[in-house]
């Protein structure tokens, strides 16, 4: 029993130093890393860079990792993106945040070259040394995992509680605005806390890489983890953060001594054990009402916070024309009969890509909806596709059901799941139904994707178009008709009442309850469809490659699905449309034309797309179309300008003033006032 208790401390060491750098940097700056993993991914890579590739010794690799690399990283994030979010809107920080997790990836690839084994070592000398405490075992990884926490938590507390670094850094966290007014550089005291937390994601990222490998899978398992400790904590406390990393290591360990390590139950209570934890202390919160997001900043902070900036809250503008004739409404007819025409052009190859991306633009219309009108960020959108795909494989392939009878009868059975997520957490704040969600994404990957029944070796169910689409041109046109389908129910929706109530509570939830509006429902409503239209965009997924492959939903692809939808916009329809046309396209064209070394740049293009988003929170597509309804408007000014008004004569000042309401008037007498 020792041995699992000390081989738990060793791992729960790993989330504890995750999870500290995710609170240090929250309570600092305000923004919840969400590219954490990317980060740690990041240093992993560099330290084998150098340990493994250029044969450096384990300890100046670690050095110059840890304490060069990882903190320039830190310091050029910060000054390119990080430092532009303090004040930004929950939704904006969160979006750009996965951008970098998008972005990071690809280029540390380009740069360092991509791994074939993920398999890496980590601080401890190879051969592993083992050591018998007690009868115990431990192995030298996970010595160096405590000591590695002990230095962070020992070096880390003396900072900041007996330097004067220490002192500026929690003005900082009180009050950015008041820091400032004492004196004290907010700039360079967040400068230091993004480099200190980048080299304690490189610290954990190094320290994982022996079990997990140096993979993004990997490093992603690690920050979904840490998210449980983080969320035991309500975001901020670092104590009660460790302490919860720690139980679910034990935990996590503990639990295996009691099951067969072959058998299926391990193989899906083991990956649960941090969900079980966040779910807990979620439950607890939420009954005793401190579920929501935590403010940071002090109230002059709040008070200078610049409004707008989401997404989802974007003012929809005058569009130049008349009638139907407006700027949006050209390009729209004009985008369609574009994509209208490409299968008829296209050779197979091609026609496949654009089917592929025009069946995933129906999955992208569930952020439309959830993210455009719902103002929600839910990361497991994927996941809802995901059982889609299953679904109409299963009902098609096994039952017997017409292909899009399975799609669409198929989607409805996925309803309830999201209505369930929807109503857990409907009263958290933004950042924690992003966290949930994202939680919930990988638990489902790792306890339903991958079971034999439906993963079948990563080939999944195998699942037959309909007859009359078998060729890629016809289903191509299928799909856009169902697409389109969509899109007109979401036109009308929005113009409904229902519509009217998630616009008004997309805006102010406490504005909409003073009007009667229940936030609740909206919200599990606006819920309940995007989950719908995840599964039925997944079932048609499916249909285009016939067959489910679970592999292809895995929830770090949704982070890039999301990516690309909000680079063009989260709230235009055209815009999931031109996104999943742009996610199957442009990486076909690099690999066609370009080098093979080059073919991971679409995904990075895609997150800088979604970093950008901190300055063009409406997308690429609304921004554009303003540009032209501007140049339009400047362009029929002058056609449009006839007689105009006569000048006004100049005042008589003989003629005594006429005084209006409320204006006094003065009191003459004899002419003289």
């Amino acid at each position: 029993m020792l041995s699992y208790v000390l081989a738990g401390l060793g791992l729960g060491a790993i989330y504890a130093i995750a999870s500290v750098s995710l609170v240090v940097t929250y309570v600092a700056s305000g923004i919840f890393n969400l590219a954490f993993a990317a980060m740690a991914f990041a240093g992993a890579r560099f330290f084998y860079f150098l340990n493994t590739e250029s044969g450096w010794g384990i300890l100046p690799a670690a050095l110059v990792t840890l304490l060069l690399f990882a903190p320039a990283l830190g310091i050029a994030l910060y000054g390119l993106l990080f430092r532009h979010l303090r004040l930004r809107s929950p939704l904006v920080k969160i979006v750009a945040t996965i951008g970098v997790s998008v972005a990071l990836p690809p280029l540390i690839d380009l740069v360092f070259g991509k791994l074939a084994q993920v398999t890496a070592p980590g601080l401890a000398p190879r051969p592993l040394s083992v050591l018998r405490p007690f009868g115990a075992v431990v192995n030298m990884d996970q010595v160096t995992t405590y000591i590695g926490l002990a230095v962070v938590l020992g070096l880390g507390t003396a900072v900041l509680r007996f330097t004067d670094v220490g002192l500026k850094v929690r003005a900082l966290v009180d009050s950015e605005a008041l820091t400032s007014l004492s004196g004290t550089s907010p700039t360079r005291v967040s400068v230091g806390v993004w480099a200190a937390s980048s080299s304690l994601a490189a610290l954990a990222g190094v320290l994982i890489a022996p079990t997990a490998g140096v993979s993004m899978e990997g490093m992603t398992a690690l920050m979904a983890a840490a998210f449980s400790a983080v969320v035991a904590a309500r975001l901020r406390s670092q104590p009660i953060a460790v302490v919860v990393a720690l139980l679910m290591g034990v935990a996590t360990t503990v639990v295996q001594r009691y099951l067969d390590p072959e058998s299926t139950l391990a193989a899906n209570l083991v990956p649960s054990v941090p969900f079980a934890f966040m779910l807990v202390f979620l439950v607890y919160y939420a009954i005793r009402g401190q579920a929501g997001d935590s403010s940071t900043g002090g109230a002059l902070d709040r008070a200078i916070r610049p409004e707008g900036g989401d997404p989802a809250l974007i003012p929809s503008r005058p569009r130049a024309g008349r009638g139907l004739l407006t700027v949006g409404t050209v390009a729209t007819v004009v985008f369609l009969v574009v994509v209208a025409i490409l299968p008829a052009v296209f050779d197979v190859y091609w026609t496949g890509l654009a089917a592929a991306g025009i069946a995933l633009s129906i999955a992208l219309l569930s952020y439309t909806l959830v993210t455009g009108e719902g103002g929600m960020v839910w990361l497991c959108q994927i996941t809802f596709a995901g059982f889609g795909a299953i679904l109409t494989a299963e009902l098609s392939s096994t039952y017997g059901w017409p292909p899009l009878l399975a799609v669409f009868v198929g989607s409805v059975f996925v309803v309830p799941i999201g209505v369930l997520l929807g109503v857990l957490t409907i009263r958290l704040g933004n950042l924690y139904i992003a966290l949930v969600t994202l939680t919930f994404g990988l638990l489902a990957q790792t306890l339903v994707f991958t079971q034999d029944p439906f993963y079948n070796f990563g080939a999944g169910t195998a699942v037959s178009r309909p007859e009359f689409a078998m060729d890629n041109a016809a289903f191509a046109y299928v799909a856009l008709g169902a697409f389109l389908l969509i899109g007109l129910l979401i036109l009308n929706l929005r113009r409904s009442t229902a519509g009217l109530a998630m616009t008004a509570v997309r805006w102010s939830e406490n504005g909409s309850r003073t009007l009667g509006i229940s936030v609740v429902q909206t919200k599990v409503l606006i819920s309940g469809l995007a989950t719908y239209v995840a599964a039925v965009g997944g079932g048609f997924l499916a249909l285009n490659f016939q067959s489910s492959l679970p592999d292809s939903f895995n929830p770090f692809i949704g982070l890039v699905w999301l990516a690309v939808l909000v680079t063009n916009g989260a709230r235009s329809i055209m815009a999931a449309l031109a996104a999943g046309l742009l996610f199957y396209l442009m990486p076909g064209l690099f690999q066609t034309f370009l080098p093979s070394e080059l073919a991971e740049v679409p995904i990075l293009l895609f997150g800088i797309g979604a970093i950008l988003l901190a300055k063009n929170p409406d997308g690429v597509i609304a921004m554009n179309r303003r540009k032209i309804a501007e140049l339009s408007e400047r362009w029929r000014k002058p056609q449009d300008t006839g007689p105009g008004p006569e000048p006004a004569s100049p005042p008589d000042e003989s003629r005594e003033p006429v005084a209006t309401v409320g204006e006094e008037r003065p009191v003459t007498t004899g002419g003289r006032a």
